[in-house]
């Protein structure tokens, strides 16, 4: 049985960042495009916006400590709690005339 010494372990860089980044805008895309319920596919948009603002901080941290990428972030997340309270709010409305968040099932907005 070998032991690996603490000094093989590599540090994370901004390569790991990216494939975590890539990985969340995938889920996010897939979830967003192949799921039929309109909260489900928030929460993909959500992944998506999530997946942006990594690569902003990432890109960031790893550029001699700018700022901007944080700020960016911050920028993502007020977008995306703006987003989700207009969009869930729009569902509210939605289910209240059509007994239903099937976004299939909502074809038009008229009665």
């Amino acid at each position: 049985m070998t032991v690996l010494a603490l000094s093989a372990v590599s540090p994370i860089g901004l390569g790991h960042f990216l494939v975590l980044s890539a990985l969340l805008f995938t889920l996010g895309l897939v979830t967003a495009a192949s799921r039929r319920s309109a909260v489900a596919i928030l929460m993909g948009i959500e992944l998506i916006l999530n997946a942006a603002a990594l690569n902003f901080v990432a890109f960031s941290h790893f550029s001699n400590g700018a700022i901007t990428g944080q700020v960016f972030a911050v920028f993502v997340v007020v977008l995306a709690a703006a987003e989700a309270t207009v969009a869930l709010a729009i569902v509210l409305a939605v289910f209240r005339g059509f007994r239903t968040v099937d976004v299939t099932d909502v074809s038009t907005l008229k009665d």
